[in-house]
């Protein structure tokens, strides 16, 4: 059984999906209808930069999803079905699109303004994130716990084992970073991230985001969509749009991710998109597991291998 996994923010570099659009029409009549969604060329921006502006987050979001929609689109016209799928944050609405629960279109310009609420919640500077290494999540949950004092922080990423983020007020993470440490964590790296993404900060981003995802139309997963928020697969619309609504000020349980989909049966993995955070991760996660990526059309013949 295959998944496919689609990344999140922190995936992007300029230049991505360029040779997927080059190469093959579908990919490139994906970018075509992602300008034309926004009413602007946001496959210049992806293709050519300049950085500064692909890295802010209202247009990382779309950029992203625009990249991985166009692999996954040249996948499904090769013959690739996956079993599951899921997406780590942002790469959740990718999964959403691949099985066409929410349209493209919408997914777009909704998540363009997910960005932007996400980047308006918090003040610049008032928010951090951090990445703290070797050390197990329920120690890094009680490190954030003694250090909040009466400030926000919290698990925000629990990516893999020996890999949590934690998020929240700049302050309150820097004390939970110390406890990290004392606590016997190898490292702990603050992370260039423009919000304290996944953490009780976002709420009002959440707020203003439920009443636009629960006004899309919705179909049915064609294939289940594991959730970031419970780790729970999402079999019908509305039960995937709340789970999308609580995954702003939530944490992404990524490791209980990959584990429900090794639990389904789930052997192999492609990454579908930019990057290979996620194939990263999953080595680490469900380590017997095959994997391959799809950033450039060179991916097709991995995944080909995968099916055959």
């Amino acid at each position: 059984m295959i998944a496919f996994i689609f990344p999140g923010q922190g995936s992007q570099a300029v230049g991505m999906g360029r040779a997927l659009a080059e190469a093959f029409p579908v990919c490139a009549q994906t970018f075509a209808e992602a300008d034309e969604a926004l009413g602007e060329p946001l496959s210049r921006l992806c293709f050519e930069g300049p950085e500064d502006r692909l890295r802010l987050t209202e247009n990382t979001q779309p950029a992203i999803l625009t990249v991985s929609v166009a692999a996954y689109r040249l996948l499904e016209s090769r013959g690739f079905t996956p079993a599951m799928v899921a997406g780590h944050s942002l790469g959740e609405y990718s999964a959403h699109v691949a099985a066409g629960t929410i349209s493209f279109a919408d997914a777009v310009r909704t998540v363009r303004r997910r960005g932007r609420y996400m980047q308006e919640a918090v003040p610049v500077g008032r928010g951090a994130m951090a990445a703290v290494l070797g050390l197990d999540g329920s120690a890094v949950a009680k490190a954030c716990a003694e250090a909040a004092d009466g400030d926000v922080v919290s698990p925000a990423n629990m990516n893999a084992p020996g890999q949590v983020v934690i998020a929240g007020s700049t302050e309150a993470v820097a004390r939970a970073g110390e406890r990290c440490r004392a606590a016997g964590a190898k490292r702990v790296i603050p992370l260039p991230v423009s919000a304290p993404f996944h953490c009780a900060l976002m709420k009002p981003a959440e707020e203003r985001l439920a009443p636009e995802l629960r006004a899309l139309a919705v179909s049915t997963p064609r294939f289940p969509v594991v959730a970031n928020v419970d780790a729970q697969p999402k079999r019908d619309g509305p039960s995937a749009i709340e789970a999308l609504i609580r995954q702003v000020s939530s944490p992404v349980r990524w490791e209980e991710v990959v584990r429900r989909l090794a639990s389904e049966g789930v052997r192999a993995y492609v990454e579908v998109g930019p990057g290979t955070v996620l194939t990263g991760l999953g080595k680490k996660i469900h380590r017997e597991a095959a994997s391959a990526s799809v950033e450039t059309p060179e991916g097709v013949d991995a995944v080909a291998a995968l099916f055959a």
